[in-house]
């Protein structure tokens, strides 16, 4: 039997065998402190400074007159923003918003087109079993690794013969089928969409088209809300395909009437600031854009989950 000791003071001492477990510390096993890993932190730091220096050049860049664009410091503010914003808009009568305008239409309509596009083609990949679906998951993996460079040729000329080249339906055609949002829409549509679900719906009698309308489709919806957003940037952003297509410059996306301002300004170079004012301008719908839809991600998430 064991007893415990007395140590002087009048304190009773616990035996060596019933001693307490010393507490350890929150972190990793065995009480060692949780030590932070500053090498990645400090890679991707230095990344998110790389990716937004240019971009604060261009706010910068943009509130300078044509003086002083190339006199002074690069990072300091100039006096010429509203400057800059009246002479955009008065150029040419302003070719600037008609151009913003096309942009808008290639990259909204486009990027709608698209996900629809998307969404019945993954839901189909994902749900439903027959010949050839795997040789065309493949093909469609091989259409996500193809450049788009080797495409703009062979679309051009495809919508020559077609009498359709020159024309806005040119710069919006070739972007309607993609095949990395087909990708993204089958693993999506595999991962978020029960099959018991779909049977469920079957048995009940519904129809196929009602079963994606009113069950696959809500939950889907993060994963098209994405393909809608990834669509929209690669069209606002195109320049390869517009450059091909479109000649006419009332008809023009936004990067390719900057590029022909860019150009014009090797001899008038007081052009420059109305090419990056405009290039500031580019960048505020995207910025809406991504906060307005960004809400989807939080709430579908949620309300597209399978309640037992």
């Amino acid at each position: 039997m064991t007893t415990a000791a007395t140590a002087p003071g009048g304190t009773v001492a616990a035996p060596p065998g019933n001693r307490p477990a010393t507490p350890h510390r929150p972190g990793r096993p065995g009480g060692r402190p949780r030590r932070t890993a500053w090498a990645p932190t400090t890679v991707l730091v230095l990344g998110a400074l790389y990716c937004l220096v240019p971009v604060a050049w261009v706010f910068v860049a943009a509130t300078k007159t044509g003086a002083e664009l190339f006199s002074t410091f690069t990072f300091l503010p100039g006096t010429g923003f509203t400057d800059n914003l009246a002479e955009l808009h008065a150029y040419r009568n302003g070719v600037y918003w008609l151009w913003m305008a096309n942009s808008a239409l290639y990259a909204g309509v486009g990027a709608l087109l698209s996900t629809a596009v998307s969404a019945l083609s993954g839901y189909a990949l994902a749900m439903y079993r027959f010949r050839g679906r795997e040789a065309i998951f493949s093909t469609l993996l091989a259409g996500v690794l193809m450049p788009p460079v080797i495409l703009a040729v062979p679309q051009y000329l495809l919508l020559a013969e077609a009498g359709l080249a020159g024309s806005r339906l040119s710069a919006l055609l070739p972007v309607i089928l993609s095949p990395f949002g087909i990708y993204l829409a089958r693993i999506y549509a595999a991962a978020a969409v029960p099959r018991d679900v779909v049977e469920s719906g079957r048995i009940d009698g519904g129809g196929e088209w009602r079963i994606f309308r009113t069950l696959a489709l809500p939950m889907m919806l993060p994963g098209l809300v994405t393909i809608f957003l990834f669509q929209f940037v690669a069209i606002w952003n195109n320049f390869l395909l517009p450059y091909i297509m479109l000649s006419d410059d009332e008809k023009f996306p936004l990067t390719l009437g900057l590029f022909t301002l860019l150009n014009q300004g090797a001899t008038a170079p007081a052009l420059y600031t109305l090419v990056i004012t405009g290039a500031l301008l580019a960048v505020v719908p995207l910025i809406l854009l991504f906060l307005s839809i960004q809400r989807f991600w939080s709430l579908d998430l949620l309300s597209g989950a399978v309640k037992s």
